[in-house]
């Protein structure tokens, strides 16, 4: 007999109350939940996977057992959530290649505060919504704006300083005001 075939005798035998295959969550409890195995079979199956994960009824999971001890292995079809939570500082880093984040729904980011620190940043976007109790921008060599129209409006003053400054248009220029001084 080959070496083969003697591992393969060694095996355990599948006895009848042995399942693997998918089981569709019914109920959700904190430290256990219920699934339907196939042929309407309830049991109770505690979560066994390698990440956390939050599962929700309907949820399709791979569930392993032997007699009543039922385990969940794997998520076949989920909606729910997947948390990964770490102690103390985290660098999540790719050498040698780009790291992409991405999700079809968006992507957030919450923090008391986040750095970003780039040799070229490059933002593509439809649009772009800013919300800022202040703004301070600091660029040391130029600042170029091409717009198809641009509107400023301030509530309160507004000054520009500069040692040159032109105004130049193509048609109509207007400037309103009760008092104008010039010089």
């Amino acid at each position: 007999m080959t070496q083969a075939a003697r591992k393969i005798r060694e095996l355990p035998v599948p006895r009848p109350d042995d399942h693997l295959g998918p089981g569709r969550v019914v109920r959700v409890a904190p430290h256990e939940l219920e699934v339907e195995l196939r042929g309407g079979e309830r049991v109770t199956a505690q979560m066994a996977l390698a990440f956390p994960y939050a599962p929700e009824v309907d949820d399709m999971l791979l569930v392993i057992g032997r007699g009543d001890e039922h385990y969940v292995i794997g998520v076949l079809r989920g909606t729910g959530k997947t948390s990964l939570s770490f102690q103390g500082a985290v660098d999540l880093r790719a050498e040698g290649g780009p790291l992409t984040l991405s999700s079809d729904q968006g992507v957030a980011i919450r923090s008391p505060a986040v750095g970003i620190e780039a040799g070229k940043l490059q933002m593509f976007a439809g649009s772009v919504v800013q919300k800022f109790t202040s703004l301070y921008q600091r660029v040391r060599d130029a600042l170029d704006l091409r717009a198809g129209t641009a509107r400023t409006v301030v509530d309160g003053q507004s000054y520009l300083t500069a040692k040159n400054a032109s105004i130049v248009t193509q048609e109509t220029m207007a400037i309103n005001g009760s008092e104008i001084h010039l010089g």
